[in-house]
């Protein structure tokens, strides 16, 4: 997964520079600053270009899918305005991302046959719907578990932040699923 860790670091790095240094210096560092004053998801969709730009490795693919999945729900998770984003809104976009990279993962291997799914489409649709919920939990825990304001993260030390929290999240899926499967 190291093109969603890239463009989960590059978020995070986008996010806490806008937040530090507001949203028009942040988009003017990208060479993107035409985008300061649109709404959320018309910045985030230039974003989408800079930070997993289009084509390339399967990686690479699910790593933008997960971010354009990232921007449709933005609004429903009640985030609006790019301009006051909190701390904690920050801490949800990026678990949203990392929730939809790991979601796309599997259904990626699911497509190569790795993992396989009921054929009857509403148990799918059921199944596929608990697997967004138990990944949205793992990844949740672990980024409680990692108790780090994201914010106060250096740039250099939000890579590291990144994989850690997918490592995490991946231990926690596991350790659920196995607990899960004993049932």
């Amino acid at each position: 997964m190291g093109a969603s860790r890239g463009a989960a670091a590059g978020l995070v790095g986008f996010l806490n520079n806008a937040s530090t240094n507001g949203v028009r210096e942040a988009l003017r560092s990208l060479n993107l600053e035409s985008l300061a004053g649109r709404p959320i998801e018309e910045v985030f969709a230039g974003l989408a270009d800079y930070i997993c730009p289009d084509g390339g490795s399967i990686d690479e693919g699910i790593a933008r899918d997960a971010f354009v999945e990232t921007i449709a729900d933005l609004a429903e998770a009640g985030i609006t305005d790019i301009d006051g984003l909190t701390p904690d809104q920050i801490q949800t976009v990026f678990e949203l991302y990392a929730t939809h990279a790991i979601e796309a993962r599997i259904c990626n291997d699911i497509g190569t046959k790795l993992i396989t799914m009921p054929s009857d489409p509403r148990t799918a649709a059921r199944v596929e719907g608990q697997l967004r919920d138990f990944i949205q939990r793992g990844v949740s825990d672990a980024l409680n578990s990692a108790n780090v304001n994201i914010q106060s993260l250096a740039p250099e030390a939000v890579m590291g932040f990144v994989t850690d929290v997918y490592q995490s999240a991946f231990e926690i899926l596991q350790t659920m699923g196995e607990g899960e499967a004993a049932k």
